[in-house]
């Protein structure tokens, strides 16, 4: 395993080095920003994070942040402080060094909840943005989580969690190892492990049907509530539908509203009243109860598919109403064990599942899209068509885990595997969403990209449909080379800009690229940029000098507000789109 670790760490830092031009704590910003990524994707975070590098020092006392996710509700909130160092072997970070910089992270958060931050801060700084908003929502948060991303490998992924103004903060860490995990396996599900014997004191019962020739078994079984709060604390998001990453907050919801309502009143009633929970696991291991019969020992990698408003209301409710009686709950469930051994498949079953169990509730987009003839077309053409050098390709990540399943199936020596790597190397890897964020910024909706990752999907996915509801035509060999020209603009164009902007890089890439589709798109030379596979310096330093008026006409025009959020408004488009501009220049070899 450490030979893997170690193979996955040089991947990394070649790309963190490919993705920024300078040195730290620039390589630190896009280290933080692919893991957080990472965490996003897995459904650990309850929005898209941002990066906020921010050092600083108060009387003897040292602050740090490095990113941040501010549920929609304003009621999650997950802090980000990261310890990079760029180190090309396995190298264990002590505990107290993960000690301090969760310190550090916690005086940031108090000095915010207690209103000396902002103070402190320049009011155009995008810091005092984050300090003012955390000092005016402190009281509503439901749920603080500190996380600390490091490329070593840590004693202790969890801490103890701490008390600040009154609120209970979690404490994690994201090592080079946990992420590995993440990454390899392509579901953060692994880590979860439930022993019912330790929760419950007894083994779950259960009926048990094995699935004979399918590919799945599943068991009935009734969870308490109890166990479903544990849970839910000792994992939170990541044991709601990770695969399908549909939680739903409990705020504002009628249905929520019903289940908290149950537990208070008529917590006896709630195995009557509610549809239970649908769970997806990698391995059931069984026992006998008290009376003898079959029951569930432990589950692994444990995953809620359906039933992420009902767990999380569990544990909520019993949050804020401590008098709750959870020990009369009981909850139904319906637990499919999964046979699959290959990913995609896995992958696809999961879907399938979640897409039947959830018929109340939106699924995303991105997890149940894959089979779609619009992106099955795409990864065929990223497996039939070459670069002009006739060797490499680019890869289409159609499913979740692909890009690892190739490498493992067709490198099967390291003389295989380093030729693969070099015909189809890491960068060269585009993920669904990637490509719903390189096509809506071409297309000048810099708003709908900086809503986040899920909901851009979802609103790329729609527009792939017709009036009538029906896809549109399947992409063409033409289309495909042109997608990759736009994502090669975009992707040059993120690598200039994170060493100019310390915060809100997505948000001023993404507005910057709008503005030069807007200005240039139909004069650029997309053909061009495919057969150099580059984009020129002249164009680069165009998107540069964009890139600095676009950043002042964001802050400008948001008055204060965050520009994370500004940025997902159609006024801030139209805002940041209509302002003057310098006028571009003339040497550049893609422009007609």
């Amino acid at each position: 395993m450490s030979i893997e670790i170690l193979q996955f760490l040089h991947e990394l830092q070649a790309d963190i080095k490919s993705q920024v031009n300078g040195e730290l704590p620039f390589e630190e910003l896009v280290f933080s920003d692919i893991v957080m990524k990472q965490l996003a994707e897995a459904g650990m975070t309850y929005n898209e994070p941002v990066v906020c590098h921010y050092k600083g020092r108060v009387g003897n006392a040292n602050l740090r942040l490095s990113g941040y996710s501010i549920s929609e509700d304003a009621d999650q909130l997950d802090l980000f402080v990261s310890l990079y160092e760029g180190v090309d072997s396995i190298v264990h970070i002590p505990d107290a060094d993960t000690k301090t910089a969760v310190e550090q992270c916690l005086r940031f958060l108090t000095m915010c909840a207690n209103g000396t931050m902002a103070a402190r801060l320049e009011d155009s700084s995008d810091e005092h943005a984050l300090a003012a908003t955390l000092q005016e929502s402190y009281d509503s948060l439901e749920q603080i989580r500190v996380f600390v991303l490091t490329d070593k490998v840590a004693k202790t992924k969890n801490f103890k969690p701490r008390e600040i103004g009154g609120k209970s903060v979690r404490l994690e860490v994201m090592d080079i190892e946990r992420l590995f995990r993440h990454v390899s396996e392509g579901k953060p599900r692994d880590e979860l492990t439930v022993n019912f014997n330790e929760i419950c004191g007894s083994p779950l019962p259960c009926i048990f049907v094995p699935g004979g020739d399918e590919d799945y078994g599943y068991a009935l079984a009734a969870i308490p509530g109890i166990a479903l709060q544990f849970l839910y604390e000792k994992f939170d998001s990541r044991l709601l539908e990770a695969n399908v990453r549909s939680f739903l907050s409990v705020k504002g919801k009628g249905v929520n509203t019903g289940i908290q309502n149950t537990l208070r009143f008529e917590p006896g009633r709630f195995m009557a009243y509610n549809n239970g929970i649908v769970v997806v696991a990698d391995e059931l291991h069984f026992g006998r109860t008290e009376d003898g019969g079959i029951g569930i020992s432990w589950i692994q990698g444990l995953q809620i598919v359906n039933g992420g408003q009902t767990t999380a209301s569990i544990f909520f409710t019993k949050r804020k109403y401590p008098e709750t009686d959870l020990t009369r709950v009981r909850v139904p469930a319906k637990i499919i064990v999964m046979k699959a051994q290959d990913p995609v498949k896995e992958e696809t079953l999961i879907s399938d599942i979640s897409r039947y169990a959830n018929s109340q509730n939106s699924v995303k987009q991105s997890d149940l899209s894959a089979n779609k003839p619009y992106h099955v077309e795409i990864e065929k053409l990223s497996r039939s068509i070459f670069c002009p050098d006739g060797k490499s390709q680019w890869f289409y990540e159609r499913a979740a885990g692909s890009y690892n399943t190739l490498l493992s199936l067709a490198g099967t020596t390291p003389a295989k595997l380093a030729a693969l790597k070099d015909a189809i190397p890491p960068a060269r890897r585009i993920t669904k969403t990637d490509l719903a964020r390189y096509i809506n910024t071409w297309d000048v909706k810099p708003d709908i990209v900086s809503l986040g990752t899920q909901k851009n999907f979802d609103r790329f996915m729609a527009d792939t449909m017709s009036a009538n509801g029906q896809e549109i035509p399947t992409p063409t060999v033409a289309d495909f080379k042109a997608m990759i020209a736009k994502a090669k603009i975009y992707r040059e164009a993120q690598k200039r800009l994170r060493g100019m902007f310390p915060a809100f890089q997505v948000n001023v890439a993404t507005y910057t690229v709008a503005l030069l589709a807007q200005q240039l798109g139909d004069r650029i030379d997309l053909q061009r940029i495919w057969n150099s596979q580059s984009v020129s310096t002249e164009l680069m330093d165009q998107i540069a000098v964009w890139s600095r008026e676009v950043n002042d006409a964001l802050h400008l025009s948001a008055n204060s507000r965050m520009v994370s959020e500004w940025a997902k408004s159609p006024e801030c488009k139209i805002a940041v789109l209509s302002a003057q501009y310098s006028s571009p220049a003339s040497n550049m070899p893609e422009v007609k």
